[in-house]
């Protein structure tokens, strides 16, 4: 059973561990979750061992990393939803998810960012929040504005070699 930091009514968030190769490969091995990600679409064995160690990494020197998340109740993996530093000295993280293909359309991704959102701005103390997505990836364009982000340009993602479409999401005030 998973130790949760941050729980919401389905979701627990832990923080990745080398042990958990088994889980990143079930995520980051799944062309069908990598095709937006990277070159290639899709990341080799080596490329998902790093990407995993790069998360444990950022989580010993930032607090923060795209956490493996889990449904609670059962203790089943969905994926990965987090924070990582994007301008580090003002207070900008970015945000991002990955769900397991087989999680998607269940409800899973927006209950995780808008933990995430509220946890960052709460607990991180964040100013504001990036985000971007792959060009052709119109859904994550959809979830994006959904959960208030706006479009602010277009910024060169060295994964894909491509301009995506980036957004900012800023705190907003108590009560409003």
């Amino acid at each position: 059973m998973k130790d949760y930091f941050l729980q919401t009514k389905r979701i627990g968030f832990s923080i990745w561990s080398k042990e958990d190769l088994n889980l990143a490969e079930a995520l980051w091995g799944d062309p069908d979750v990598t095709r937006y990600i990277s070159a290639e679409g899709e990341l080799t064995a080596e490329e998902v061992k790093d990407r995993l160690l790069m998360e444990i990494n950022q989580y010993q020197e930032h607090g923060v990393q795209y956490f493996p998340i889990f449904e609670a109740e059962e203790n089943v993996f969905i994926g990965c939803c987090g924070l990582r530093p994007y301008d580090f000295k003002s207070g900008i993280y970015e945000i991002g998810c990955h769900l397991i293909h087989t999680m998607w359309g269940k409800g899973y991704a927006g209950e995780a960012a808008r933990a995430m959102i509220d946890y960052a701005f709460k607990e991180i103390k964040a100013n504001k929040l990036f985000a971007g997505h792959h060009p052709e990836n119109s859904a994550s364009q959809k979830f994006l504005e959904k959960l208030g982000f706006h479009y602010t340009h277009d910024e060169f993602y060295q994964p894909t070699g491509l301009q995506h479409p980036s957004y900012v999401l800023k705190q907003q005030p108590p009560g409003s």
